[in-house]
């Protein structure tokens, strides 16, 4: 079986579309369509619904999916354990929480040093979204939270810890102070995540122990859609430390202890334990190994 059916496959799985499914794997149309039919023809079963266009999948393309996303990651693996005896090649696709983006950076930063001829592909997901990529090969490693949801079947790397902060715009009556309890946070108007983020998650749990209860006037998937409405929009937001180097002192926008929040979220590096480890994946790894030490 060739590897580029497979590969065919599981990019019209994804992309939900032939064309682009098609730009996807750098094929036509036609040669993209004619090799999901070989693979049909090859295992005896219908894979795909169509109707001129894709429809979805049958039970039997479902069921095969995530075999061959294991098969192709496994064939991506032996061509960079070849590799890898000289230098390390190829592309490591990297999962990251929005909260975890400003640390990308000097992630890459060491990634580059350590390994100048590796491409990387970051994808800005949910925990549960980075969780599900590792373990159906989508991903090869992810910067995400590692105390709220503990992943079997991975490696946990922690990397830094972050804490929460009430995000103030220059008008707010709470502009000025040093720090402030939770109940005082949610008096005025607030933009948070929405409830799909961990992050979120964690949040409501420590306003569920106090007691305190917040009714976001906006949500949002990211923390720079919501500084930017803390700092033109009016609102405040409850945010973590994270993007404190990335706000300009121009936008008046402050960051204020929340004195009753004093814990800290643990942030990482996830991979999942293979034996053996791809070298993708080891050498993320390696690089969160260093700058743990650092």
């Amino acid at each position: 079986m060739q590897f580029r059916f497979l590969e065919y496959f599981i990019a019209l799985a994804e992309e939900r579309h032939f064309a682009r499914a098609a730009a996807r794997c750098h094929v036509t149309q036609p040669t993209l369509s004619a090799g999901i039919a070989n693979l049909e023809t090859r295992l005896g079963k219908r894979l795909v619904q169509r109707d001129r266009r894709f429809v979805g999948l049958t039970a039997e393309g479902e069921a095969i999916l995530s075999h061959a996303r294991r098969l192709v990651a496994g064939h991506d693996e032996m061509r960079l354990a070849v590799d890898a005896a000289g230098s390390l090649r190829g592309e490591m696709r990297l999962g990251c929480i929005p909260a975890a983006m400003p640390y990308v950076g000097r992630f890459m930063g060491a990634l580059a040093s350590a390994f100048p001829d590796l491409r990387v592909a970051i994808r800005q997901l949910t925990s549960d979204h980075i969780v599900r990529g590792l373990a159906g090969f989508e991903l090869d490693a992810g910067l995400t939270y590692l105390d709220a949801e503990p992943a079997g079947g991975m490696i946990a790397t922690p990397l830094y810890s972050e804490r929460y902060c009430l995000a103030v715009h220059p008008g707010s009556l709470l502009a000025a102070a040093d720090e402030v309890t939770l109940a005082q946070a949610v008096r005025e108007p607030l933009c948070l995540l929405h409830q799909g983020m961990q992050n979120r998650r964690i949040l409501d749990a420590h306003l569920a122990r106090l007691k305190v209860q917040a009714t976001p006037v906006a949500t949002a998937d990211s923390y720079i859609a919501l500084l930017s409405i803390v700092a033109r929009g009016g609102l405040n937001s409850i945010v973590t430390d994270s993007h404190a180097d990335f706000i300009a002192p121009a936008t008046g926008v402050r960051l204020i202890p929340i004195s009753d929040l004093p814990e800290s979220n643990r942030v990482g590096l996830l991979v999942g334990a293979l034996e053996p480890m791809p070298p993708v994946a080891r050498a993320a790894l390696t690089v969160a190994h260093g700058l743990t030490i650092a």
